[in-house]
């Protein structure tokens, strides 16, 4: 009964109505029961039938998880929602742009470095670079970390965006 008490880490993929007010909504739920969110993505996934997708990384115990889950499927204009980490293999993936500043051996350095992680080049001046790098999250924090002594400026992230593996959607 101890395990109920630890928190885990769920990736929760929410299949909505695409209409203005949506997305306040699903984040005034977890602001107004005090329930953090560590990520958050939304597009539009289905332009003929109006739908977008929200990925939610959050942390609880499995209550918490279950309750999240419950008062989401409640939300109208909600029409599925999936806990990606309980449901099976999914795939999850963040982008994120990275911009290093540096000369010489620094510079030679970081362009190493993203050769390693497959970061591309997205702009490039004689005094600066901005990498994008794309994968899990683990891969872009050790690409950051490893920028850090060679001149990090700034960082943005897009947050998580997960899929179900296999042949069906979610």
């Amino acid at each position: 009964m101890a395990s109920a008490s630890i928190n885990e880490r769920h990736t929760i993929s929410v299949l909505v109505d695409n209409e203005p007010g949506i997305l306040a909504r699903v984040v005034g739920l977890f602001s107004g029961r005090g329930y953090n969110i560590e990520s958050l993505t939304v597009a539009e996934t289905d332009r003929k039938r109006n739908l977008s997708r929200i990925t939610i990384v959050t942390t609880g115990t499995p209550m918490v998880i279950e309750q999240i889950k419950a008062q989401l499927d409640r939300l109208v204009p909600v029409h599925k929602v999936h806990d990606l980490t309980v449901e099976g293999p999914h795939v999850e993936r963040e982008l994120a742009l990275i911009k290093t500043k540096g000369s010489g051996d620094k510079r030679v350095e970081s362009l190493r470095i993203a050769d390693i992680f497959r970061a591309k080049v997205v702009d490039s001046t004689s005094e600066s670079f901005v990498f994008e790098v794309t994968g899990a999250s683990e891969k872009v924090d050790a690409f950051i970390k490893l920028m850090e002594p060679l001149g990090l400026v700034d960082v943005c992230r897009t947050g998580i965006v997960a899929l179900l593996r296999g042949p069906n959607g979610a």
